[in-house]
């Protein structure tokens, strides 16, 4: 790997705008061969290079730092360094700042700026990518939240490990990420692809945030993934509808479909005093119609997966899965609202495995261990709206509904007229007041809370 370009602001400068205060760390290191473990010829006066000119030893530096009042282990590439490659040594300083994470129970926040593995080490180098595997893993058994910043640019395994593998990845606009560096990308490829608003649309990161914003935006994460004592359940959300109880099942279903109903925007912004989004299902897919993440509610986080009333979609699924499945590991309380007609149902849905999202949309919720409170806030459209309904806490407003299938689809596979469809509803028990009496609901919750 040639000398890296030095036109990008130094790690030691990005940690100053980030933290208050920043302790590093060193770990104890063993002499290696001046060239290398491959005898790579003028190895060593690079990396003499380097380190005049950034004045750091190695590609990553790491300590304990304070970032917006929240203690944290900091990591920072220094692309200046050999293009803020990964060596053997690189890897020593990463596994231990994970090993220093879990031994003080402190979050991990990596701003990172890589070009890849260090080619004038060779496997050596590309076998880090092992060990940092290993640390994230052991971390995230440990239920220590890990951030990510991707400066520019974050390509090859350091994206592929501490950027892709952090359970929040946030990124800096402009900056290129991709696992493919420039260098080496097909020639007619979409150069969108590889930005950071370019994953952010493919559901890759979960936010572009400017420099300005970095700071409290890391510290708005680190405050909402710090838990501390045993997750209670999330307060059932009070109802935003002044709509009384629907006297038939038609009545019901034309409540929750009204265009005026208050949708998941408003009970969130209603419930939260900030929200943090968390974006995409990390396989190339995002759901505009649900919305993910983590917020503060009366001072302590919860984790929020809400349905916006149209049809849910894989990508959809596949990304309340992994925040509900985030919310567990750290012991988090998760919020869902439900609100949809249904899953979506189209060929292009089938096709994204619409199949095997719901169902680890159900197995997600089946095994959290932390509580789930669910809010039906409007349609409650089969399996796609049941996916996401805490079995043994879940709530309904009154202007919502809960069915097995829309009544006309009811009527449909029962062989029934259009003039049918009303009484079906009725015979279908799904208004809010028939949920509670049948069980599946535990209350019908009014603007001051479960009503019972």
């Amino acid at each position: 790997m040639p000398d890296a370009r030095c036109d990008r602001v130094p790690a030691r400068e990005v940690i100053a705008t980030v933290t208050g205060s920043f302790t590093e760390h060193r770990p104890p290191t063993s002499p290696a061969p001046p060239d290398g473990p491959l005898g790579w010829s003028g190895y060593a006066e690079s990396r003499a290079r380097a380190s005049a000119r950034t004045g750091e030893e190695e590609s990553v530096l790491y300590g304990t730092a304070v970032v917006e009042g929240r203690e944290c282990v900091l990591v920072a590439f220094e692309f200046g360094f050999l293009g803020g490659s990964l060596g053997g040594s690189t890897g020593d300083r990463l596994e231990a700042a994970y090993a220093l994470a879990g031994e003080r129970r402190l979050p991990l926040v990596s701003l990172v700026a890589t070009g890849g593995s260090r080619m004038q080490e060779g496997m050596i180098a590309l076998t880090q990518l092992h060990r940092v595997a290993r640390a994230s893993t052991r971390l995230r058994a440990e239920g220590l939240a890990q951030i990510a910043v991707l400066r520019d640019p974050t390509t090859g395994g350091g994206w592929a490990t501490v950027g892709a593998g952090a359970d929040v990845v946030l990124a800096l606009p402009g900056a290129q990420i991709g696992f493919a560096g420039s260098r080496v990308r097909p020639a007619d490829a979409d150069p969108y692809a590889y930005t950071a608003e370019g994953q952010l649309a493919a559901g890759q990161i979960d936010a572009v945030v400017t420099p300005d914003e970095l700071p409290v935006t890391l510290g708005r994460w680190l405050a909402a993934l710090t838990v501390t004592g045993p997750a209670r359940a999330a307060p059932v959300p009070g109802a935003l509808s002044a709509a009384g109880l629907p006297a038939t099942g038609w009545e019901a279903v034309e409540q929750a479909r009204a265009a005026a109903r208050p949708r998941a925007e408003a009970y969130l912004d209603a419930y939260f005093q900030h929200r943090l989004p968390l974006n995409g299902d990390r396989c190339g897919g995002r759901d505009p119609g649900l919305l993910c993440g983590v917020g503060l509610h009366a001072g302590r986080p919860v984790a929020y997966a809400a349905q916006c009333g149209t049809a849910t979609r894989p990508a959809g699924y596949r990304t309340a899965a992994r925040v509900i499945r985030l919310a567990d590991r750290l012991g988090l309380p998760v919020l869902t609202l439900v609100d949809t007609p249904g899953a979506a149902n189209d060929a292009e849905a089938e096709r994204a495995g619409a199949g095997a999202a719901i169902a680890d949309a159900f197995a997600a919720v089946a095994g959290a261990r932390v509580p789930v409170t669910t809010l039906v806030i409007g349609e409650g459209g089969s399996g796609g709206a049941l996916a996401l309904a805490a079995p043994d806490n879940t709530h309904v407003t009154t202007d919502s509904y809960f069915s097995v299938i829309a009544p006309e689809l009811a009527a449909a596979i029962l062989k029934r007229g259009p003039d049918e469809v009303r009484p079906t509803a009725d015979q279908l028990r799904l208004r809010p007041q028939d949920l509670v009496e049948l069980g599946v609901a535990r209350s019908v919750v009014g603007p001051a809370g479960p009503e019972g």
